[in-house]
This record gives structure tokens, C-alpha cells and sequence, in this order.
């Protein structure tokens, strides 16, 4: 089993800074890699000179984001919207193959006063293009269920929504992006729902639950999640999209203490598979 990413979402951390310099102080916190929806203001040349620098990755981008001044979270399941969510994702793609990027995620967005059947065809037909696009490419899609806690109507609130649109165009084509905010949201325990659907999975987003803070600030084992991860084999990123509740590097505290305990456990694991 590789050791995992550990990977700063830098819409969410290091927001004090411009986001140039954000990738360093990730790097200064003992992040390895980042993330963001929209890093589109760095050049990719600039992308690649900074992360190699930092000896870090990113690790997945978001497409078709829309405008969020209007409060849109996505244009992926918007009926009318798909050349926007195309030319959105065209470029998301060209820009993860140019950074070597493993994920492009397309937003489902909040879909308001469509029918329910012309969503679904909407969002369906746009995984679609999304998946003819990645054909012969490195990237892979990655859709996320977000929990109506979080944005009320987002099309896919439910990770059982969304194993249903994986089934449909298969685990090879398109991975989850699990968020522990929002299964606990939802009622979810990761550590009963990982087990079964671990081959789903390919990315983990790190926040707790309640207050969408760092770590430690709620009610959620971790410990005990990153147990079932490493049982599991699980070697995709883990991503931290949390709000600190303090400046961002006083939050990121518990870091190397998570990366102890990730070794320790995946180091336990071959211990235990080992034969007698």
C-alpha cells in the first residue's frame, strides 16, 4: 500500500494569503499535496514550477463551477447550462493533464424550478461528455453527494445518490469524493459504509462534524477512520476542506500526528497479513 496525500484544500486553508503563496505554507504545515476548485489564476507552468518546488501534487480540481456571486455550486445537472458547463470543464481537463491532476470534478449544482427528470438527463449527459473528454487521459472523474445541511437542493445530497450515478457509468469511469462532514450529515458512519464501498472511493474529505472545523473540534473518531482506511488499502488522497478555527497553521496542528498514525496502521496491517 503507497502512503497516502495528505492534501490542503487552499480554497478552504491559508486564505489570509494570495493563493500563490498558499501552496508553500501547505507545504510548511507538512501537507503533500493541494487542492482547489478553481486555480485557473496560476498559470500552468507557474503550477508545475511551484509544485514540483514543494515536492507536492494537486490533487483534484473542480469544473463547471458557475458563478458563485449568484450562489451557483456547480452547473452539471443545470437543464440550459451544458455549453457552460462544457467550455468550464474543457478547460478544467486541459489544465489537470497540463499538472498532472488525477481528478476533475464536475459540481452538480443546485438545480431550481427544472423538472426532476430533465435534471437527472441534464446531469447524465454531461458525466457523459465528461467521460467521452477523459477517454485516453490520465484523469479521472470524481463526483461528490453534499449534504443538504451544507447547500440545500444540491442535486446529489446522498452517497447513496451517488453510488447509484457510479453504477451507472462504472467505478472505472467515475470515483467518490467522500466528505466526512457530510455523511455525519446524513447519519452516515463511514467506518460501517467504507467496508462495502471502498472500491468507490477516490478521495477522502477530511472536516468534523458539527461546525465543519478542523479535527478534533467535533464528534467524529478519526482515529478510527483512518483504521478503516488503511484496512482497506485505501491510497487516494486525504483531503483536509475544513474551516480552522484559528489561523489556518495553529489548526493543522494535529497533522503530523495523523501521518504517525497512518503509517503505524498500514505498517500493522502487512504485519498482520503476514503469514504465520
Amino acid at each position: 500500500m503507497a502512503v497516502n496525500l495528505f492534501s490542503a484544500h487552499i480554497g478552504y486553508l491559508y486564505t489570509e494569503l494570495p493563493l500563490r503563496e498558499r501552496i508553500a505554507a501547505a507545504a510548511g504545515s507538512g501537507f503533500t499535496a493541494i487542492e482547489h476548485p478553481q486555480p485557473f489564476a496560476i498559470p500552468t507552468t507557474d503550477m508545475r514550477r511551484e509544485l514540483a518546488r514543494h515536492q507536492m501534487v494537486l490533487s483534484q480540481i473542480a469544473a463547471g463551477m458557475g458563478d458563485a456571486s449568484k450562489g451557483e455550486k456547480g452547473l452539471a445537472a443545470l437543464p440550459g447550462r451544458e455549453a457552460d458547463f462544457r467550455e468550464g470543464f474543457n478547460r478544467a481537463l486541459d489544465y489537470a493533464i497540463a499538472v498532472d491532476c488525477p481528478f476533475v470534478h464536475p459540481m452538480a449544482g443546485v438545480p431550481t424550478k427544472a423538472d426532476v427528470s430533465a435534471v437527472a438527463e441534464t446531469y447524465h449527459g454531461n458525466l457523459t461528455h465528461a467521460i467521452e473528454r477523459t477517454a485516453g487521459t490520465s484523469v479521472k472523474i470524481l463526483v461528490e453527494a453534499i449534504s443538504e445541511a451544507a447547500v440545500p437542493g444540491f442535486f446529489m445530497s446522498t452517497l447513496d445518490h451517488a453510488s447509484r450515478i457510479q453504477d451507472i457509468f462504472g467505478p472505472g469511469n467515475l470515483a467518490l469524493l467522500v466528505d466526512t462532514f457530510h455523511a455525519r450529515a446524513n447519519g452516515i458512519a463511514l467506518q460501517s459504509w467504507i467496508p462495502a464501498n471502498a472500491h468507490r472511493i477516490g478521495h477522502v474529505h477530511i472536516a468534523d462534524h458539527p461546525g465543519r472545523h478542523e479535527p478534533g473540534t467535533g464528534s467524529i473518531d478519526f482515529e478510527a477512520l483512518l483504521g478503516t482506511l488503511a484496512e482497506q488499502a485505501y491510497e487516494g488522497a486525504i483531503g483536509f476542506e475544513y474551516i480552522p478555527s484559528a489561523t489556518t497553521v495553529d489548526s493543522a496542528a494535529f497533522l503530523p500526528r495523523w501521518k504517525q498514525l497512518m503509517a503505524a496502521k498500514i505498517k500493522q496491517k502487512k504485519q498482520d497479513r503476514r503469514p504465520a
